[in-house]
């Protein structure tokens, strides 16, 4: 099955049984790469999110959350709140369209620029999944304590 399949539980085991961060003679080992951990940690994160909300990608949430947030913004201010480039928020947006969740207008001040707002529908579903959004992050963290969980985030948040 591939990771991002995966049961959470299935992803929170270590990749070796019994790996204890030795590091191969060469120096090099995969378990200990920042890239890895972050992508092993994402993919359980990604895992729960779908269980948790079927039917929303994590980025498609991103984009619902920080329109409910903001109200309407151009297409690239979104993508740049929601930490996308320009072509994945597009596809974002595409789909979030097609599927009633926001709409798009040209904006009158500026043609070129495509503005993003929700709609009712797509206020209500993020509504409706705030409390379960909520619950990811509370299940993503929960291998953690409270002090933990601070520090990762703090930690985090200076890397990005």
């Amino acid at each position: 099955m591939p990771p991002a399949c995966q049961s959470p539980r299935a992803l929170a085991r270590p990749v070796r049984p019994g790996y204890r961060g030795r590091v191969k003679s060469d120096g090099y080992s995969l378990d200990d790469q920042i890239g890895f951990v972050l992508r092993r940690a994402t993919q359980r994160h990604l895992a729960i999110f779908s269980e948790a909300i079927p039917g929303l990608t994590t980025r498609q949430f991103a984009a619902l959350a920080r329109l409910a947030a903001s109200g309407p913004l151009s297409q690239n201010q979104l993508g740049r709140a929601a930490a996308m480039d320009a072509a994945t928020i597009k596809g974002v947006v595409d789909r979030l369209r097609s599927q009633g969740l926001v709409a798009t207008a040209a904006d009158p001040g500026d043609g070129r620029r495509l503005v993003v707002r929700l709609t009712g529908q797509g206020q209500a579903l993020f509504d409706a999944t705030r409390a379960a959004a909520l619950e990811v992050s509370e299940r993503t963290l929960a291998p953690l304590d409270k002090a933990e969980r601070a520090a990762l985030l703090a930690l985090l948040a200076r890397l990005a």
